[in-house]
């Protein structure tokens, strides 16, 4: 993306803020900022992030490609944006009682704003440009580590770490539902059509302990891989690390 006109371009900031100044040169807007990140926003669930382009969103508004740079200047400043509106919206459990459970709430609605947006996870820096939302998001969260003996640092790192944590294991799950669909077909499915050269071909002399273990994982989880149990055994063993700096 690049400008279109000889406007002076808003800064991220100001456009996360909503505070860009006001211009009376051309025609009145006819669509808010808000209204863009929106609709890129249901772009992105539908069809991923790369179907985000100035042409195809333009297309979903009804303007001309040109006219969405008067609202937002480039990709980059929309995909904010679009993340800072996801973290302003995102539903926020208490986080109260103990602190594994307070880190535990926070993890969950992490997981689930990225599994509802999947494209959120992997577009997500590890340090968003401060938005409200970002901001309103980043104070709640921190409350789940108040009070708990640490410094203000060791506090951000934990929530970095613990938030590092849920974005990757909402990848590796949106990763699966895509090969999934790929596929045509469920892990049943999927098992059904390959165990018997599996079987053939997994000799138990030649990978015993890996034919033992897989055997037993693919029985206790029904499937190769399993998103929801990954998540809950890998957070159980991040508040584990997290509790050596907690509870020294």
């Amino acid at each position: 993306m690049t400008a279109a006109t000889d406007t002076p371009k808003p800064n991220l900031l100001e456009l996360l803020w909503r505070a860009a100044p006001e211009t009376a040169r051309g025609p009145r807007k006819q669509l808010t900022v808000d209204e863009v990140v929106k609709a890129a926003i249901r772009l992105a669930d539908a069809e991923g992030l790369e179907a985000v382009t100035v042409r195809r969103l333009a297309q979903e508004l009804g303007k001309a490609p040109m006219t969405l740079y008067t609202y937002v200047p480039g990709k980059s400043e929309l995909v904010a944006l679009m993340l800072d509106a996801l973290f302003e919206a995102m539903e926020r459990k208490s986080v109260s009682g103990a602190w594994r459970d307070r880190l535990t709430a926070v993890a969950r609605d992490n997981y689930a704003l990225y599994r509802e947006h999947p494209w959120a996870a992997a577009a997500s820096p590890s340090r968003p440009p401060l938005g409200p939302g970002q901001c309103a998001k980043y104070e709640h969260e921190l409350q789940a580590l108040e009070d708990l003996g640490l410094s203000d640092i060791e506090m951000d790192d934990a929530l970095a770490y613990l938030l590092a944590f849920v974005r990757t294991a909402a990848q590796d799950a949106a990763q699966s539902d895509a090969e999934r669909e790929a596929s045509g077909m469920n892990d049943q499915e999927w098992w059904e059509a390959n165990g018997p050269l599996l079987a053939k071909v997994l000799d138990t002399e030649r990978f015993p302990t890996a034919v033992r273990v897989g055997q037993a994982a693919g029985e206790a989880h029904d499937a190769a891989y399993d998103a929801e149990h990954a998540f809950a055994f890998g957070l159980a063993r991040t508040l584990d690390g997290l509790a050596v700096l907690i509870e020294r």
